[in-house]
């Protein structure tokens, strides 16, 4: 068979066996080298805006990954299609393996200790501009979509941090700025949508993330937390028998995780549909590290598409 191979290779020519060593050569870098990606959503915003080209590192697959990298990953809720089509979000790592995460007041706490470099992201701020006329030029001037944030109002919401809020009041068209309260209450849509767990998107936590060869031991209580984990990403039957918890039709008391867990967090805290929505991040859906934006401008105008800057 090789014989083969290398007589049709020899009858190619010299053209032919460029364009097919640099083929190889692409597909080998886009697999286990680097990527991109364009950013679609406000979930990263302002560190990632809508537009912007990312270079992904594919490396840290294999070498690991630390606390507060910029991850690609295929979306977890998508278990319908194969893995190769669904979708790609862009979140940051808030808690590896192992970790105890929690959100106090909108601050991440991380093993009990508040992860600083977490801390700059953005929240809702309320924007009372002289004209409604006015909404478009703001939308335009953040880098945002306006269709996605009700735009042909005097009163608009707008994710922001203190320096973007600075830079917003001093717009001409702008009277006020305003930063919006803190969510309060349990609602049913906060993983893992338990009553147990009366949390919110600003009041998270604790939540251990799972690491493999941790032993779970499965009750009631916890069950919600990781009976996805059993059932859709490790691929076992739940069932139930009278009192008794299953697994594959064996009574359930304790689990021994199969693969490393991640709990991740958009920057745009109030804008981000993320862990604290739909639970951990399964190691093998992860596709790499977010490390250079190759195209975008920032929302102080400081990145250009001529810039390659570290994320």
């Amino acid at each position: 068979m090789w014989a083969k191979i290398k007589q049709g290779w020899n009858a190619l020519n010299e053209w032919l066996k460029a364009f097919v060593m640099a083929l190889v050569l692409l597909i080998a870098l886009h697999l286990f080298v680097v990527r991109w990606v364009i950013v679609e959503s406000t979930s990263m915003f302002a560190t990632l805006k809508p537009g912007d080209l990312v270079l992904v590192q594919r490396w840290p697959m294999w070498t690991g990954f630390s606390r507060g990298d910029v991850v690609v990953f295929r979306d977890p809720l998508k278990d319908d299609l194969a893995m190769a089509r669904r979708p790609l979000l862009v979140k940051r790592i808030a808690g590896l393996p192992g970790d105890r995460v929690e959100l106090k007041h909108g601050r991440p706490v991380v093993n009990g200790r508040e992860l600083l470099g977490l801390t700059h992201g953005t929240q809702s701020y309320l924007i009372r501009l002289r004209d409604e006329r006015f909404a478009d030029s703001l939308f335009a001037e953040l880098g945002l979509t306006p269709h996605a944030f009700q735009p042909g109002r005097s009163i608009v919401e707008a994710p922001l941090n203190d320096v973007l809020a600075d830079a917003v009041e001093r717009l001409p068209y702008v009277i006020s700025v305003d930063q919006m309260g803190l969510a309060t209450g349990s609602p049913r849509h906060i993983f893992p949508f338990s009553p147990r767990y009366p949390w919110n998107g600003d009041d998270y936590g604790p939540i251990q993330v799972p690491a493999k060869g941790d032993t779970l031991h499965i009750n009631v209580d916890n069950l919600p937390l990781y009976d996805r984990i059993m059932s859709v990403y490790e691929g076992h039957e739940l069932g139930v028998d009278r009192n008794v918890l299953l697994l594959d039709g064996k009574p359930l008391t304790d689990y021994v995780v199969e693969q490393d867990y991640y709990f991740v967090l958009g920057d745009s805290r109030h804008h981000s549909a993320d862990s604290r929505y739909w639970g951990f991040v399964p190691a093998d859906h992860l596709t790499g590290r977010a490390g250079l934006l190759l195209w975008g401008k920032g929302v102080d105008g400081s990145r250009s598409g001529r810039d390659w800057t570290p994320l």
